[in-house]
């Protein structure tokens, strides 16, 4: 049986040549023709000992995810849907901005966290996705989108914010993280690589001792009555217990604030006094807040806010000195937006019985 090589990190692919009874560099070489490079054939692998080369043939692979679908937004986004297995698929979106490159990378096949007013929560929870499934999409948007080794760097920032919880994966989420930051595969800086969570406070704590990077924190209510019902881990970890987990993972962050997102519902979460409720919540968090308009999907009982409304929002949270954006509405012409990641769903009332995406409907398409 064949090991697929994308599945480990520096640490883990030395171990595995130490088994081979190879040493430790000729791990560093390989790590670095997959990532830096894309290179999946070992024959290709010039710099490596032909009779190594021939070794790896026998027992490994480098196989990332396939790539099912690639479309294209008329403002530039890209989408790619990947085949993970069993009928089975995740979607990966790359935002191109003036200054940045951004890949937003999936960790679950759906998501058991069930977010009211977000459509992977709708499709249910399927399963975790590998190391190689999840660093693949990386891999596999680097070599879609042209990208050059030697030149300009097209993906410049990564964001764990696709399908799932990157929280509720840890292990292989860290592991592919750290694929991210390290010099001979990715080279990303801590500071443009962020995890997004809902809040799983001790899972909070390991990521801050074990692979500190950017924060975001999906928040999406001011007080506990309104997030147990918009995001039912808060019954679980309710909200004092999570600004009290955002103060202590600034003590080894790469940037001095969390990103608070939220989600902007009609009538839901969006008033006035929602907004003061907010600045008192966070009053002792250093932050910044992401506005997010809602992006419709069908079957859901909510509404977008309408562009006076956040503005409204925004200034009272601007105006008591916290930094404030509201996030364009990227993608959402592919169904590429925040909260779409799922294509189009079908509200599912015995969610662990049912597949995220059925590959032969999404090849349909």
């Amino acid at each position: 049986m064949t090991v697929n090589l994308l599945d480990f990190d520096a640490a883990g692919l030395e171990a595995f040549f130490a088994e081979q009874g190879e040493k430790a560099f000729r791990a560093r070489q390989v790590l670095r023709w997959m990532h830096r490079f894309g290179q999946s054939d070992f024959d290709a692998m010039t710099d490596i000992a032909k009779s190594l080369r021939e070794k790896l043939k026998r027992i490994a692979t480098i196989v990332p995810p396939a790539i099912v679908s690639d479309r294209l937004s008329d403002d530039g986004t890209r989408k790619f849907l990947f085949d993970v297995g069993g009928g089975n698929a995740v979607e990966t979106v790359f935002i191109p901005e003036d200054d940045r490159g951004t890949l937003c990378v999936s960790t679950q096949a759906g998501c058991a966290l069930d977010c009211s007013f977000c459509s992977t929560g709708k499709q249910g929870f399927n399963r975790n996705l590998t190391v190689a499934e999840i660093i693949g999409q990386l891999w596999q948007a680097n070599r879609a989108l042209g990208a050059d080794p030697a030149g300009e760097r097209i993906i410049s920032n990564v964001v764990l914010m696709g399908m799932g919880e990157p929280l509720a994966n840890f292990e292989n989420s860290v592991t592919a993280l750290r694929l991210m930051l390290d010099d001979n595969a990715y080279g990303l800086s801590r500071r443009r690589v962020t995890v997004s969570t809902s809040g799983l406070v001790p899972v909070m704590d390991r990521l801050r001792d074990e692979c500190p990077v950017a924060l975001a924190v999906s928040l999406h209510a001011p007080n506990d009555a309104l997030r147990d019902e918009l995001v039912p881990i808060n019954r679980k970890y309710p909200l004092r217990e999570l600004m009290a987990a955002c103060q202590r993972y600034l003590e080894k962050a790469p940037r001095d604030f969390v990103t608070f997102e939220y989600v902007m519902l009609d009538g839901v979460n969006d008033s006035d006094d929602h907004a003061r409720q907010l600045l008192e919540l966070t009053h002792d968090v250093p932050c910044k807040f992401n506005l997010i308009p809602f992006n419709p999907f069908p079957g859901s009982p909510y509404r977008r806010t309408p562009s006076p409304r956040i503005r409204r929002f925004a200034e009272i949270l601007m105006n008591a000195g916290v930094v404030t954006t509201t996030r364009k509405t990227r993608g959402d012409d592919i169904d590429a937006a925040c909260g779409q990641l799922a294509g189009q769903v079908r509200d599912k009332t015995r969610r662990a019985s049912h597949r995220v995406i059925d590959i032969h409907e999404a090849r349909s398409r």
